[in-house]
């Protein structure tokens, strides 16, 4: 993972993007209990202090690495909803972005170690889905301009966007993460795609 875009020429900035890389590294190599913000400062080669001049607790960091990682997952240019455009071919792209962050195995590896994080700690699922939630919003805000474009149909776009993107994870998140299922390959990621638009299409086009 590259914590940030550009390359940061500030001494600051690169420290942070450091600290940031080796906590991935660590979050992912030891799960989050085991990891510790010592472990973090001696991969990140910097202080234990420096690490907490930037992050307050390694709730905060695992927070912000979730919230960074979202972010580069979902929204983008081209992914807002446009009134020119058919809908089913705008769903796809949008499903499409979904599921390669899904398949991403950074991804993959730290989703799990916040599912086991969020177990152990009910206080940090509820900041998780507090912070994470928003991260969703591209779907939602997506679903919210169509329907008031008049084009779906749905009073609630909030639960429409969750009904799509479970239909989703249902088979390219919860199984991997709960089960040991392998990846779905392009092909498998097609049928999931090209199904749950179809399904959401019939119900609110």
């Amino acid at each position: 993972m590259t914590a940030a875009a550009d390359t940061p020429t500030r001494l600051t900035d690169r420290k942070r993007v450091a600290i940031l890389d080796a906590a991935v590294a660590e979050f992912r190599a030891t799960g989050f209990e085991a990891t510790t913000m010592d472990r973090i400062a001696a991969a990140a080669g910097v202080s234990k202090r420096t690490v907490y001049n930037h992050f307050p607790s390694k709730d905060a960091l695992f927070l912000r690495i979730l919230e960074e990682m979202f972010a580069r997952g979902v929204g983008g240019p081209d992914l807002v909803y446009r009134a020119d455009r058919p809908l089913r071919a705008q769903l796809m792209e949008l499903v499409e972005q979904k599921l390669r962050l899904l398949d991403d195995p950074h991804f993959v590896d730290l989703a799990r170690v916040a599912i086991a994080a969020g177990l152990h700690s009910p206080e940090l699922a509820r900041q998780m889905l507090e912070r994470l939630g928003d991260r969703e919003e591209g779907i939602t805000t997506w679903v919210r301009a169509a329907a008031a474009d008049g084009r779906l149909k749905t009073p609630d776009p909030l639960f429409a966007s969750h009904q799509l993107q479970s239909l989703v994870k249902g088979f390219a998140f919860w199984p991997q993460m709960s089960m040991g299922q392998p990846a779905l390959d392009a092909a498998q990621q097609r049928q999931v795609a090209e199904g749950a638009v179809d399904m959401f299409l019939a119900r609110y086009g």
